[in-house]
């Protein structure tokens, strides 16, 4: 009886224990077997925009083909230069479909059957915004509106400005398409940390102003690519973001917004996958594991 007694009170006992906490460290060993059970590579950054303390990195460092989330510190550039009055967004500018490689100065043109946004390629000779080609640039990842405003921001200037936030591995060499400095190995490369740190400068408007870094948040806001980060969350959560995809590569970066006003940075950038769409899938499914995790804290 006596020892039924304890066994009973041990039992007791062992229910009165709080249960051990889903911590950060846990939900990054969850993250690293879910990456590990697929043929690829891939890197994640996240950081709690109120506190950076609360922050995750798994191959933070790692280079990665930008992709089209260059296309992000162009529209950067674009907003910076115009608040310095060296041009205006609603100046406008010919749509125009040559361009020149930075290897030789040769002359190349995009094939608009290559181009996620094809409308453009009917109004060549025509005049077109500064905004408008960057909102194109953005929310449809327009490879012809890109080659047209990094001419006009020009890409050593955008690596300039990236270094004054501290990504400093970042690289925007060039627009889109250029094969002669593709072959050579000249490519626009990120790390998921760099990207973190893109998106931040955004939120926190330590490039532009309050007003033009809200305007920038409100076009990504309209993307229109949404296999990645906002896939999977709920939907009154709000992501402003950027897409990046090229054979066996996908990323997206990018700003998600609670409705309680809380929000978090997120990059998840991947490269050799065996399986796009699964990868996709992947990391569709991370992104709301760091969702699921934050709601909690």
């Amino acid at each position: 009886m006596i020892n039924n007694i304890k066994v009973l009170a041990f039992i007791a006992l062992i229910g009165c224990q709080p249960a051990k906490q889903y911590s950060i460290s846990d939900l990054e060993q969850d993250i690293i077997s879910k990456f590990d059970s697929m043929e690829g590579d891939f890197a994640l950054a996240f950081s709690d925009s109120q506190d950076n303390t609360l922050s995750l990195f798994i191959n933070e460092k790692e280079e990665f083909h930008a992709a089209s989330t260059m296309k992000v510190p162009v529209m950067i550039e674009l907003f910076k230069r115009a608040s310095e009055s060296e041009f205006a967004l609603e100046d406008s500018i010919v749509v125009k479909n040559e361009f020149k490689s930075i290897v030789d100065q040769s002359l190349y043109s995009l094939d608009s059957a290559d181009d996620s946004e094809r409308e453009l390629y009917k109004i060549l000779g025509q005049n077109k915004s500064v905004y408008d080609l960057n909102y194109d640039m953005i929310i449809w990842s327009s490879n012809l509106a890109t080659n047209i405003l990094i001419e006009l921001a020009d890409a050593a200037k955008v690596t300039q400005t990236m270094r004054s936030i501290g990504a400093n591995d970042i690289q925007v060499l060039r627009g889109v398409e250029d094969q002669k400095a593709y072959d050579q190995g000249l490519s626009n490369s990120t790390t998921a940390l760099d990207l973190l740190l893109v998106f931040e400068a955004i939120a926190k408007s330590k490039i532009t102003s309050e007003n033009d870094s809200q305007e920038m948040i409100r076009i990504l806001k309209d993307q229109k690519f949404n296999e990645i980060i906002p896939a999977l969350l709920p939907e009154d959560v709000q992501v402003a973001h950027k897409t990046g995809t090229i054979t066996a590569l996908h990323h997206d970066a990018g700003l998600v917004f609670l409705p309680d006003g809380r929000s978090y940075t997120l990059v998840l950038l991947s490269k050799n996958l065996d399986d796009f769409d699964e990868g996709t899938e992947l990391m569709a499914e991370v992104s709301r594991m760091i969702y699921d995790f934050y709601v909690t804290l």
